[in-house]
């Protein structure tokens, strides 16, 4: 009975033995398999990630491209448009000058005729004619005389070149005489009149 007893007893601790290194090689597995699915995972985020920095890169790549594209257009525009203005500068009185061409051939006319003209009068109703032409011509395009005999001396009009007694007590502070015909282009003064002022 004893020996039965110490059987009974051999044989459960062998059972809780084997028990036991059971739960050990369960417990040395299932780290393992554990650092395997968590390795699976984190090789599944790399490539995601490295999927990411190549999308990344290719967009960077796309905008650096399109930047230096750009970059060239802007440089293409600016030397396109300063040489604009620099054939803008050489011919900006182009049209002006084709104007003033025909007047340019009246005066020619003129000159012709002085050696053979009997009188001055011809010669003076010429250069009338060619005066009234250029005058016409400056209107047509902007350029008007300004008033100034007679006028109270402005100096955004008039450049006093000397003053003079006042023929009239009316007349102190005025222009007296005009020197110089001044000129405006449209509201802007393009060319002072030089006047005596009287005192």
């Amino acid at each position: 009975m004893k020996k039965d007893t110490e059987t009974t007893t051999h044989s459960n601790d062998t059972t809780e033995a084997n028990d036991a290194t059971m739960s050990e090689n369960q417990a040395a597995t299932s780290p393992d398999t554990k650092t395997a699915g968590e390795n699976k995972k984190s090789g599944g985020r790399f490539k995601r990630k490295e999927k990411e920095i190549d999308i990344v890169k290719a967009e960077n790549a796309e905008l650096k491209d399109k930047y230096i594209r750009l970059q060239a257009d802007f440089d293409n525009f600016r030397k396109r448009a300063l040489k604009e203005k620099i054939d803008m500068m050489k011919t900006a009185g182009e049209d002006l000058l084709v104007k003033m061409l025909p007047v340019l051939d009246d005066f020619d006319r003129a000159m012709q005729h002085i050696e053979k003209a009997e009188t001055v009068d011809g010669l003076k109703e010429g250069v009338g004619l060619i005066a009234g032409k250029m005058r016409d011509f400056m209107k047509q395009n902007g350029v008007t005389e300004i008033e100034a005999k007679g006028e109270v001396f402005d100096t955004d009009l008039h450049e006093a070149v000397t003053q003079f007694p006042a023929p009239a007590e009316d007349m102190k502070g005025k222009v007296i005489d005009v020197a110089e015909k001044g000129y405006k282009l449209h509201d802007k003064v393009i060319r002072f009149s030089k006047v005596i002022v009287g005192v």
